[in-house]
C-alpha cells in the first residue's frame, strides 16, 4: 500500500525520490538531517547525525556520503542535532555556523577551532559566498538548547551553553526559499515568517512530544506558513516522536500546499 501510495504521489507531483534533474536537490536522512545542493552547486548540510541514526539507511551511515561540503547549519546544541557536526567539518572543512553560545562552547572546549565555528542570532543574515548567492537568515524556533560533552578527562557528561534554538530561512540563487524549522513547537510568530519570508519549502518537525505534533504541523502549515511544499521530519527516531506523515496529511486536508513524504535517503529536486 505505502508503495503504491508513493507512485501515486510521484504522479501527481512530478516528484520522484533520488531524481537526478532540476535546479535544486534536497536530500532527507532521517530525523533533522538535510543536505541541499543550490542551484550554483553550493552544498549546505543541515543538523547532521547519520552515523548512530537508527533511521539512517545502513548504506548512508558513514560521512563519505555527504561528498562536498561547504558549509554546515546546526539549529541548537541537542545530540541528534549536533552528533557529526565536529567530524563533518574537520572532514570537509566546512564552517558550522550555528547559535551564538554553542559555537563559543565548541570553541572553549576544544572540539572545533574558531575557523569552524562560526555563529549569528535570530534575525541574522549571512551571505557567506556574496550578497548575489545564498541568504541565511537565522528564525525564532520554540524549543531548548544544552550541549552535553563527555569531559576526556574525567570521562563524564558535563552540560555547557548551547545558546538559543532556531530555524533557517535559507534563500538559493534563483530565489527559491527553503525554511528549515529546526525542532519547534507552534508559536505565534511563525504567522509572521510565513507572511514575511514566503517560504516555497518547509521541512517541518511532526513527531511530537518535543516538537510539533501532526495535527499542530498541519495547523502551522495551512494557516501560518502556507508554503508551495512541505516536507515532514523528525519523527518515527525514538518512541516519543510518535506523531506519523499519514496523521499529518489527514490533519492538512485539502491545501495548495504539497506535502511530500520522503522515506531516509530519498532525494527531490525543484
Amino acid at each position: 500500500m505505502k508503495k503504491l501510495w508513493m507512485l501515486a504521489f510521484s504522479a501527481l507531483f512530478g516528484v520522484t525520490a533520488h531524481a537526478q534533474s532540476g535546479k535544486t536537490e534536497v536530500w532527507w536522512l532521517g530525523q533533522a538531517t538535510v543536505r541541499i545542493t543550490t542551484p550554483g552547486g553550493k552544498v549546505i548540510v543541515v543538523d547532521p547525525w547519520v552515523t548512530s541514526n537508527p533511521k539512517t539507511p545502513a548504506q548512508y551511515k558513514n560521512l563519505e556520503v555527504f561528498g562536498k561540503v561547504d558549509l554546515i547549519l546546526v539549529s541548537h546544541a541537542h545530540f541528534d542535532h549536533t552528533a557529526d557536526v565536529p567530524a563533518l567539518a574537520k572532514k570537509t572543512n566546512a564552517v558550522a555556523w550555528g547559535p551564538a553560545g554553542l559555537n563559543q562552547s565548541w570553541i572553549t572546549l576544544g572540539v572545533l577551532p574558531p575557523e569552524l565555528s562560526q555563529r549569528f542570532g535570530k534575525g541574522g543574515t549571512i551571505m557567506p559566498w556574496g550578497p548575489s548567492s545564498v541568504k541565511i537568515t537565522a528564525t525564532h524556533a520554540e524549543h531548548s538548547s544544552e550541549y552535553v560533552w563527555k569531559n576526556p578527562a574525567t570521562g563524564k557528561d558535563e552540560t555547557h551553553v548551547g545558546g538559543e534554538p532556531v530555524g533557517f530561512m535559507i534563500e538559493l540563487e534563483d530565489g527559491f526559499k527553503i525554511y528549515h524549522m529546526g525542532d519547534t513547537g507552534p508559536f505565534g510568530d511563525l504567522k509572521f515568517i510565513g507572511e514575511y519570508y514566503k517560504p516555497d519549502l518547509i521541512l517541518i518537525p511532526i513527531g511530537g512530544h518535543f516538537v510539533l505534533n501532526p495535527k499542530d504541523a498541519a495547523y502551522v502549515t495551512k494557516e501560518w506558513l502556507k508554503p508551495k511544499f512541505a516536507i515532514p521530519i523528525h519523527y518515527g527516531t525514538i518512541p516519543q516522536l510518535k506523531g506519523t506523515p499519514e496523521e499529518y496529511l489527514q490533519a492538512l486536508g485539502s491545501t495548495e500546499t504539497k506535502a511530500m513524504v520522503l522515506q531516509p535517503g530519498d532525494k527531490v529536486n525543484f
